[in-house]
């Protein structure tokens, strides 16, 4: 009979937010597939858990998986954890979970600790509805393009963000959402745990003056949800591009409406066919 994957959520920084019932199935598996065996040693050698270990990251998952099925398919329990928080949240596991369904294996979660969940939970910005979009990438146009397309999202967002990157993304956001709330949780759980608050140029201001607030691990949450709302077309702004579009071309008139109002251009534009009856031109 096979045996059982287990996903573990492991601390995000103080040990003690670990669950009873994880350290438990640490204990009990037969081998432990971590992230990386030295850092996740520290965590057992704190429980007084010896189970086996064997490392399994994004360098080397797709060997690794092999072999951790063919174990699973003998019988033996694995347990999978991460360097901190739930595995597979912005970490390595993907391939070897899909690998383990896909051979009818039982894949088990063991919840616990997750820097997306204790972030927004003491942020103060809307929970009900929130787009969880990990790490931007590391540099280029491409980072650029990636964070206007999340702009785009109605809603709470969430992003891990680097030390050595956390000014030039604030800096990224100052220039595409100038006045947007933004709370950046620095070191959950952590002796320096520390939430701040303010627009982008505030942030950036607080963090320049202070070189120590910009080093650590961040959770980034931008309420977007209160900009789309800022940003959505109302009735004056509906009122002053029909007027506009009454004695000049849709296309002029959508880009002074645009400068007046701060409002989406695309959006303008649209509304402005809509409402005028014009087609748009080929």
């Amino acid at each position: 009979m096979p045996g059982v994957l287990y996903i573990v959520a492991t601390p995000i920084g103080n040990l003690q937010d670990i669950s009873l019932r994880a350290i438990d199935t640490l204990k009990a598996a037969d081998l432990i597939a971590a992230e990386d065996t030295r850092h996740s040693a520290r965590l057992l050698d704190h429980l007084g858990i010896a189970t086996p270990m064997l490392s399994c990251h994004d360098h080397n998952e797709r060997q690794r998986g092999g072999e951790i099925i063919d174990r699973l398919e003998r019988g033996e329990n694995v347990a999978l954890i991460s360097d901190a928080g739930t595995p597979l949240i912005s970490d390595p596991g993907f391939d070897l979970v899909r690998r383990a369904r896909a051979a009818g294996i039982t894949v088990s979660p063991i919840p616990g600790a997750s820097s997306v969940a204790a972030a927004l939970s003491a942020a103060g910005l809307p929970s009900d509805g929130f787009r969880f979009c990990g790490f931007l990438p590391a540099k280029g146009q491409e980072r650029r393009r990636r964070l206007l397309a999340w702009l785009e999202n109605r809603t709470t967002l969430v992003l891990f963000e680097a030390s050595h990157r956390i000014l030039d993304l604030l800096q990224l956001l100052n220039d595409e959402a100038p006045q947007t709330r933004i709370v950046v949780a620095k070191e959950l759980t952590k002796r320096h745990e520390r939430f701040m608050t303010g627009d982008a140029a505030e942030l950036l201001v607080e963090m320049r003056a202070d070189p120590a607030l910009a080093k650590g691990e961040f959770v980034v949450l931008i309420d977007n949800a209160r900009r789309a709302e800022e940003r959505a077309i109302n009735a004056e702004d509906a009122r002053l591009l029909g007027i506009l579009c009454a004695e000049m071309p849709v296309k002029t008139a959508t880009k002074i409406a645009a400068r007046i109002t701060g409002k989406s251009k695309n959006e303008l534009y649209s509304l402005a066919l809509e409402t005028s009856g014009k087609r748009s031109p080929k």
